[in-house]
């Protein structure tokens, strides 16, 4: 995984750093202060009557956190889990009321510093803004990066999980 900035040094120490990752071979990114950890794809424990993209959960250190498939959340072919696939541990809100789950994607790619003026808000794209979880585009050189907001992901995702449990 290589560091990119799309600016000075100067500017990098101000900017927002995103986590790249690679799903159908479209680049995403999220922010790295809300990662965690990345962990390689393994076994996990599946979760009865879930949704598809909720593969299940995992114990990580004692806590269990659930995971989902990325892929199956944004509406995307399946495909076949390899070497390269990987389990984004993220985090988000306060301590108090700290969310942990786990985004399998194909495959992490790179760490972006992107200062505010490469960053395209999604409400200036009428599909992208009817898409909550599209925060923005990264400009990159000549490519763009989708950058995932995570939030509504995270609370529908650990919802419909809760909904789950209730009923059982």
């Amino acid at each position: 995984m290589k560091d990119v900035s799309t600016t000075n040094s100067d500017i990098a120490e101000t900017a927002d750093q995103f986590l790249s990752f690679l799903i159908a071979d479209e680049e995403y990114g999220i922010e790295i202060l809300k990662v965690q950890e990345i962990k390689s794809w393994g076994p996990y424990t599946p979760l009865p009557k879930s949704p598809d993209y909720v593969l299940g959960v995992i114990n990580l250190r004692g806590a269990i956190v659930p995971i989902i498939d990325l892929r199956a959340r944004f509406g995307l072919p399946t495909t076949d889990y390899t070497a390269t696939t990987a389990v984004i541990i993220v985090r988000t809100g306060g301590s108090e009321d700290a969310r942990i789950i786990g985004l399998v994607v194909d495959s992490v790619s790179e760490v972006y510093h992107l200062s505010p003026d490469a960053i395209q808000d999604a409400s200036d794209n009428a599909a992208a803004d009817r898409a909550n979880y599209v925060r923005g585009f990264g400009q990159i050189d000549d490519k763009l990066v989708i950058l995932v907001n995570l939030d509504p992901i995270i609370t529908q995702s650990l919802g419909q999980i809760q909904q789950i449990a209730d009923a059982a």
